[in-house]
C-alpha cells in the first residue's frame, strides 16, 4: 500500500477540480442550466475566494459563540428581579340610597374649569369715579381738612361749592352737604344763554375738556354748536383742571352803584366778601322782544326787554347786590349787582315785593326779581344796562 501525503496538491480534494455531471436538457431551458453550471465551477476553480468565504464564515460564528456565552454569563450573574405583587382592593359597599355618581365627559370638563376657576386670582381693577359725591360737614370740619381727607386741594372743596357756601372759607357749617368733586377742578352750574367757549376760558381750559369729561354726561354730536350748545340750564358740570378767581375784594362803600346820594335810599355797604362774576353774560329774562328802545346813550342806556308782569328776572353773571330798592332816578324797585373788575348790571322797574336784599351773593341765572312797571315806565318791561367802571356799554357786545 502506498503513503500518500495528506497534504499535498494532488491528494487535496479542495484543489481538484470539481466535476459537475450534466444532462442533456429535455426541454427548450437546457441552454439556461449550462449557464448556471458553468458559472459554479467558475467559482469553486477559484482557490482565494473559497478562502475568503471561509474565513468570513469562521469569524461570524466565532462572535456569535462569544456574544451567547456572555449573554449567559450576565443572566447566570444578575437574575432578574421578581415582579412587585399589584395591591388589592376591597370595595366597601355604599350606604344605602347613595349612589355612585356617573361622569360624562361633560362632568369632567365641568368640574376641571371650576377646579381652575379655584386656583385663578382675579385682577380686580378699582373703577376711576367720575361722579360728584356729597359730604356732610362735621363738627371741627374745616376746608383744608376735607380737602386732605379726600385728596383735593382746598381750593377745589371751595369752588366745587361756591353755590352753597359761595366764596367764604369760614361759610362751613355742621349738617350742610358739601360737593365733593373726582378730581381737582371746578363745579359750574351751567345757565341759559352760555357758551361752551366763554366758559372754559374763564376757568382756563379747553372746551373739549368740559364735553368730553364722562361725568358730564355729554358727547360732541348733542352739545352741537359749541357758542350755543344743547345744555339745559341748572345742569351741574364738572371743569376737570379748572381754576377761578378766589374772592379777596371788599365792595366799597361809594361805590357808583351804592350811591346813595344819586341813585337812593337802596345802597348797601361794608360787603367784605362776595361772588365774583364768569366774566361772561346771560340773558336777564326768559323774554327774546325788545319792546323798541335799543341802547342809544346818552337818551338810553340799556336796553328794553318787553315781558307780563311777573315774570321772572334772572342775575346775568355771578356777583354780590350792591343795590337793591326804589331809586329816585326814574328806575323804580332796582337791583344793581356788582361782578367785580369794574362790571355792574342794572335791573330796573321790578315788581314791589319781589327783590332779593342788598348784600346778597347771586349766582348767574338765579332768580333775583320779578318784571314791574314801576318807576318812569309806561307798560311792564325790564330795563337792562351792563356797566364797566361807572360808564354805561352796549349789552348786546357782551350777552350771549
Amino acid at each position: 500500500m502506498t503513503n500518500e501525503d495528506p497534504n499535498s496538491k494532488e491528494n487535496n480534494p479542495l484543489t481538484e477540480p470539481v466535476e459537475l455531471e450534466t444532462t442533456a436538457p429535455e426541454s427548450s431551458g437546457a441552454a439556461e442550466h449550462q449557464t448556471a453550471g458553468f458559472g459554479l465551477r467558475s467559482f469553486f476553480n477559484r482557490p482565494k475566494t473559497i478562502k475568503t468565504a471561509l474565513l468570513a464564515i469562521t469569524g461570524v460564528v466565532a462572535f456569535l459563540l462569544i456574544w451567547g456565552v456572555g449573554a449567559l454569563i450576565v443572566h447566570a450573574t444578575f437574575p432578574s428581579p421578581e415582579p412587585t405583587p399589584v395591591p388589592t382592593t376591597t370595595r366597601l359597599a355604599l350606604p344605602e340610597g347613595l349612589a355612585t355618581p356617573a361622569f360624562s365627559a361633560e362632568n369632567q370638563l365641568s368640574g376641571l374649569l371650576r377646579l381652575l376657576e379655584l386656583h385663578i386670582t382675579p385682577v380686580v381693577e378699582v373703577a376711576k369715579r367720575y361722579e360728584v359725591e356729597q359730604y356732610t360737614v362735621q363738627k371741627g370740619d374745616t376746608i383744608f381738612g376735607i380737602a386732605e381727607k379726600f385728596g383735593l386741594k382746598p381750593e377745589t372743596v371751595l369752588w366745587a361749592n361756591r353755590y352753597v357756601i359761595g366764596d367764604i372759607p369760614d361759610g362751613l357749617s355742621v349738617g350742610v352737604e358739601l360737593f365733593i368733586l373726582p378730581m381737582d377742578g371746578v363745579y359750574h352750574r351751567w345757565s341759559e344763554g352760555e357758551g361752551l367757549n366763554g366758559v372754559a376760558s374763564f376757568y382756563g381750559v379747553s372746551p373739549d375738556t368740559i364735553v368730553d369729561y364722562p361725568g358730564n354726561n355729554l358727547n360732541r354730536d348733542s352739545v352741537g354748536d359749541y357758542a350755543n350748545p344743547n345744555i339745559p340750564p341748572g345742569t351741574m358740570l364738572v371743569v376737570p383742571g379748572g381754576e377761578r378767581p378766589t374772592v379777596a375784594w371788599i365792595v366799597p362803600r361809594d361805590n357808583p352803584a351804592s350811591g346813595s346820594s344819586y341813585l337812593g335810599p337802596g345802597a348797601c355797604g361794608g360787603i367784605l366778601y362776595g361772588d365774583v362774576g364768569t366774566g361772561t353774560f346771560t340773558w336777564p329774562t326768559s323774554e327774546t322782544w325788545i319792546s323798541g328802545y335799543e341802547y342809544n346813550p346818552p337818551v338810553h342806556n340799556g336796553l328794553d326787554f318787553a315781558g307780563h308782569s311777573g315774570n321772572p328776572i334772572f342775575a346775568s353773571d355771578s356777583g354780590v347786590i350792591v343795590y337793591s330798592g326804589w331809586s329816585d332816578r326814574g328806575y323804580g324797585n332796582l337791583i344793581v349787582i356788582d361782578h367785580d373788575r369794574g362790571w355792574q348790571t342794572f335791573y330796573a322797574h321790578l315788581l314791589d315785593g319781589s327783590l332779593l336784599p342788598c348784600g346778597s351773593n347771586v349766582q348767574k341765572g338765579q332768580l333775583i326779581a320779578a318784571l314791574g312797571s314801576t318807576g318812569m315806565s309806561t307798560g311792564p318791561h325790564l330795563h337792562f344796562e351792563l356797566r364797566l367802571n361807572g360808564l354805561p356799554v352796549n349789552p348786546w357786545q357782551f350777552l350771549n
